[in-house]
C-alpha cells in the first residue's frame, strides 16, 4: 500500500503539462501497428473534430498552460488544412500555445503543401514523418502504402516550409532484413539530414498482421539478431554526428523530442480524442479506444476512461527509474528521492547493475552503460515492484 499520494506539483517545481491528441484516421492500416485507427470520411472527420472540443470543455487545467504537444495516430496529416486549423485553435484556445515545442506526425502520403503550411501558422514547430524504411522490398513487407519517391518528396516539402525540428521513424529487424540493409536504411535516413532520428524494433502486436503471421509461424523473433541491429545503430548514428539521447532516439544538439522527454521524466500530460491517454491529476487513464463509444460518453458529459490506475508515489518512482533509465543521462537519484520522499542512496539492485557493468554511478546520478542499455528492457523488469 501507498504511504503517500502522488504529490502535484513536486516540491521543487511543477513539472511540465503537455498535451496528446490521438487522431484515429488511417487510409490503410499498415501490418505492424497496433494503435487504434479508423478510415476516415467526412462525417467521421467532422464528428471527431466536435468531439475534441467537446473533451476540452471537460479538462479543467486551472491556470496550467501547455508546454508541449504531440499529435499522433492513425495519422494527422490526413485531416485537411482548414480542420488541422480548426482542431489546434480549439486546444490553444483551451490551453494556451505550446510553450516550448509542438510536434505533429505525418505519413509521406499525406504530406502536402498547404497542410503543412497551415501546421506552420498554427504553430507548429516539429514534424515527425514515420518513412519507416528506404528498401522497397522491405516497405511493401510492411504493408507500408508510401513509396521512395513520396518520401523524398515529401521530406523536400516539410524542409521547404521550414519547421524548426524534423524527425524521421525507421523500423528494424523487419523479417527477412539483413544488417547490411539496415544499415544502408539508417545512413539513407541520415543523408537526408534530418534534426532528429526515431528507429523502433519491431514489435508484433496482437490483432496485427504480423501478429499472424508470427502465430502461424511465417516469421520469427530473434534476440540476437536485433542485438547486432541495435549496435549497427550506434555505430551509424555515432558516424553521421547524431547523439543518441534516449535508447531509441537520436539528434543534433537543441533537437530532442521535449515532449517525449517529459513523458519519460514522468511529468504530466492529457490525452484527448479515442485512446488518447493521460498522466493528469492523480492517475492515469486512457480514453475508450473506440471513435463511436468516444462520442457517445462525451455526449453525456464523460471522457470515457479506462484503465485507470491512481498514481502513488511508489509507482510514480518506479516508472521514473524505468523510463528515465532508457535515457542516455540517467536519472538524478537526490532529485527522485526528495521528490518521491524515499532513500535511494543504499538500492541494492542499483548496486547489482554497476557491479555487473550495466549501470553507472556518478555524483549522485544512475546510468546505463552500453551493455546496459542493450538489455535496458530486463533492467526495467527487474526494477518492477521494487517500491511497493
Amino acid at each position: 500500500m501507498s504511504k503517500s499520494k502522488h504529490k502535484e506539483p513536486s516540491e521543487e517545481k511543477q513539472t511540465p503539462l503537455g498535451l496528446y491528441l490521438h487522431v484515429p484516421f488511417c487510409s490503410t492500416s499498415c501490418d505492424f501497428c497496433g494503435f487504434y485507427q479508423i478510415q476516415s470520411d467526412r462525417k467521421g472527420i467532422l464528428n471527431y473534430i466536435d468531439g475534441v472540443k467537446r473533451e476540452l470543455d471537460l479538462v479543467d487545467a486551472g491556470n496550467r498552460k501547455l508546454d508541449t504537444m504531440f499529435w499522433g495516430g492513425g495519422t494527422p496529416g490526413l485531416l485537411p488544412a482548414a480542420d488541422m486549423l480548426k482542431v489546434g485553435a480549439a486546444i490553444t484556445e483551451k490551453l494556451g500555445m505550446p510553450a516550448k515545442e509542438w510536434t505533429v506526425e505525418m505519413a509521406p502520403s499525406s504530406v502536402k503543401r498547404d497542410k503543412l503550411e497551415a501546421l506552420k501558422e498554427a504553430g507548429v514547430t516539429r514534424i515527425s514523418m514515420g518513412i519507416q524504411s528506404l528498401n522497397e522490398r522491405l516497405l511493401d513487407a510492411l504493408g507500408r502504402q508510401h513509396s521512395l519517391k513520396q518520401i523524398h518528396k515529401a521530406y523536400d516539402l516539410i524542409r521547404e516550409v521550414g519547421f524548426h525540428s524534423v524527425n524521421v521513424d525507421l523500423i528494424f529487424a523487419i523479417p527477412t532484413q539483413s544488417e547490411e540493409e539496415w544499415r544502408a536504411d539508417v545512413q539513407g535516413a541520415l543523408a537526408l539530414q534530418p534534426d532528429h532520428l526515431s528507429t523502433y524494433c519491431l514489435t508484433f502486436e496482437e490483432d496485427t498482421a504480423l501478429f499472424i503471421k508470427l502465430q502461424q509461424g511465417k516469421v520469427s523473433i530473434d534476440s540476437e539478431r536485433e542485438a547486432r541491429f541495435y549496435t549497427a545503430m550506434w555505430e551509424e548514428a555515432e558516424k553521421g554526428g547524431f547523439r543518441q539521447y534516449e535508447i531509441s532516439n537520436y539528434s543534433i544538439p537543441g533537437h530532442e523530442c521535449l515532449h517525449n522527454v517529459n513523458t519519460w521524466k514522468m511529468a504530466e500530460w492529457i490525452g484527448i480524442g479515442p485512446s488518447g491517454s493521460s498522466q493528469w491529476a492523480g492517475s492515469r487513464h486512457t480514453n475508450t479506444p473506440d471513435l463511436k463509444a468516444w462520442l457517445a460518453g462525451l455526449e453525456r458529459g464523460e471522457r470515457g476512461l479506462v484503465d485507470r490506475v491512481n498514481l502513488s508515489d511508489e509507482l510514480m518512482l518506479e516508472d521514473s527509474l524505468i523510463f528515465g533509465l532508457r535515457m542516455n543521462e540517467g536519472v538524478d537519484l537526490a532529485y527522485l528521492g526528495r521528490r518521491f520522499d524515499k532513500d535511494l542512496s543504499q538500492v541494492a539492485l542499483f548496486d547489482q547493475l554497476v557491479e555487473e557493468g550495466q549501470a553507472e554511478r556518478e555524483r549522485g546520478t544512475l546510468r546505463l552503460t552500453p551493455e546496459g542499455r542493450m538489455v535496458a528492457d530486463a533492467v526495467g523488469e527487474a526494477l518492477l515492484g521494487s517500491f511497493g
